[in-house]
């Protein structure tokens, strides 16, 4: 499998070198290119555009001179026919119409012009320079075809020259497959899992015709009503109980010298090797719960606990680290989104046409619940980081309480794996104590830190607005209150603040200004 994920790798490699960089260039390029003939076709579309304008213009001009040629002419003639009028006002009227006619027919000699000119430009527009931009769009499209073709063929090349190799790693994988013994796993399992139970020997008769020769049998199945005072009843349970389906404290003691009850079939045993009902035992393994779990060898993923404790400590560290990482990056952006609102309801407050400054504070409400939710997860595992990196060699009361519930799992799951794995006669013991053995055990002494001390004072600070503080942990503030600082802002936006002895919580850095005492500052 190594073999062929390595193949897969010098596949990724060379088609990251051959294909995949020589295409990213490439098509870079064909973006300029494709940009730059763009802009060609906007640019000629833009001229074509000015000259109809310019036509248009030169035609509205040649028609408004036409007109006013026309009105002069006709002023002329009536002046002309009118008796009344005086020479040199028909001679002046005359003039006007001259000067219109020769603007008219210069308008016309333009316009025929422009058009002239137009009609050319707009042959040479829709026959040859539009064309032409289409053609080089086009041959770019085509150049891209063919390289995309050349890619595909070079990845082809690539992945022929490891199939031989591909091909072998398959006949491994294969010839590993066919190799499988399932009656030797089987018999691997046993050997790591098997309990060295022994079966009860053969019931004695009881002769109950001579009273006083009466014995009991010590390798009965049902001996234990005989001596119910040192041997707890199938039903109970005991710690007494023996050992395979059951849990119990501490290993079985070892078995009798024979190795094995055909041995002394007769002979009475130890009152210490006193066995439950066989019986008893298949009932109790037949209504348990599987414990495949306990079966590290055989564990292949599944849901763990939430502080990773199942894995090594290392892999757990990580485990513990990601999550730290991803619940402060959470964090983050709640920050941002409380910041943009925060802003928001500041533009609102400022200009109230703007929008409604109350429409935000149920938003922002809803951030500082699902951040202060955060926070108190993000505090959880920083705390069993700080257990698995060695920065908290014992763990604190308040960090058992947090977690006590997991602790309690792993505990029980540890200790019903080490139960479960033992044998009567030694040959595997795990000692149960041995998750146990690094936890310090809580004294008196550790009971006299557990009210804790009020936090001093580290300077004042003055509420700059009025904060609601609904949420658990925060403190409601109004504009204008002193406090006192007993907490600076930890890179979180929170400060803790207190009124008096008993009353102390957090308030949002940018609802207050904060002096702190320079003994403060210095430390």
């Amino acid at each position: 499998m190594n073999d062929y994920a390595g193949q897969h790798e010098v596949i990724s490699e060379n088609m990251t070198f051959q294909i995949t960089a020589e295409l990213t260039r490439f098509v870079q390029e064909l973006k300029q290119e494709r940009k730059s003939h763009f802009h060609d076709g906007r640019k000629a579309q833009q001229y074509i555009e000015t000259s109809w304008k310019q036509l248009e213009a030169s035609k509205r001009r040649f028609e408004r001179d036409c007109k006013e040629a026309d009105r002069a002419q006709q002023y002329f003639e009536k002046m002309d026919a009118d008796i009344n009028v005086t020479k040199a006002d028909v001679e002046k009227a005359r003039q006007q119409a001259q000067i219109r006619h020769q603007m008219a027919d210069d308008s016309k000699a333009e316009y025929s012009s422009i058009l002239q000119k137009f009609n050319h430009e707009q042959r040479e527009h829709y026959h040859t320079q539009i064309p032409n931009i289409f053609q080089k769009i086009q041959e770019m499209e085509e150049r891209r075809i063919v390289r995309l073709g050349e890619c595909m063929k070079t990845y082809a090349e690539v992945d022929r020259q490891v199939i031989p190799i591909i091909g072998k790693c398959l006949d491994g994988i294969t010839k590993a497959a066919e190799s499988i013994d399932q009656k030797k796993d089987s018999q691997l399992v046993i050997e790591a899992f098997k309990s060295g139970f022994e079966p009860p020997g053969d019931i004695d008769f009881e002769d109950f015709t001579q009273p006083m020769k009466r014995t009991v049998s010590e390798s009965s199945l049902s001996n234990s009503r005989w001596d119910g005072k040192s041997e707890p009843r199938p039903g109970s349970k005991s710690k007494g109980k023996l050992w395979p389906f059951i849990k119990k404290n501490k290993p079985p003691p070892p078995p009798p010298a024979s190795a094995s009850p055909s041995a002394v079939p007769n002979g009475p045993q130890s009152p210490k090797q006193q066995k439950e009902p066989l019986s008893h035992r298949f009932n109790e393994f037949m209504t348990s719960k599987p414990k495949i779990h306990c079966f590290r060898s055989l564990k292949r993923g599944g849901g763990g606990p939430e502080d990773f404790s199942n894995l090594p400590p290392e892999q757990r560290r990580k485990k513990l680290q990601q999550k730290v990482d991803e619940l402060n990056k959470d964090i983050q952006k709640e920050m941002d989104q409380r910041d943009a609102l925060t802003k928001m309801k500041d533009v609102y407050i400022k200009n109230p046409q703007m929008g409604d400054a109350a429409s935000v504070d149920h938003k922002l409400a809803e951030l500082g619940q699902n951040m202060e939710k955060l926070r108190l997860e993000a505090q959880k595992f920083e705390g069993w980081l700080a257990e698995v990196e060695g920065r908290l060699p014992v763990r604190t009361e308040q960090t058992r309480r947090q977690s006590g519930m997991y602790d309690t799992q792993n505990t029980s799951a540890v200790n019903n794996c080490a139960q479960d794995r033992e044998s009567p006669d030694g040959s595997y013991t795990e000692e149960p104590s041995q998750e146990s053995e690094m936890k310090v055990p809580v004294t008196e002494f550790d009971d006299e830190f557990d009210d804790e001390e009020p936090l001093p004072t580290i300077g004042t600070c003055k509420a700059l607005y009025t904060f609601e503080g609904q949420n658990e942990g925060t403190i409601s503030v109004t504009e204008g209150e002193m406090l006192y600082v007993i907490e600076e802002d930890k890179g979180d936006g929170w400060t803790r603040i207190r009124r008096n002895e008993e009353e102390e919580g957090y308030v949002p850095t940018s609802y207050v200004e904060v002096y702190l005492d320079k003994n403060a500052k210095d430390s």
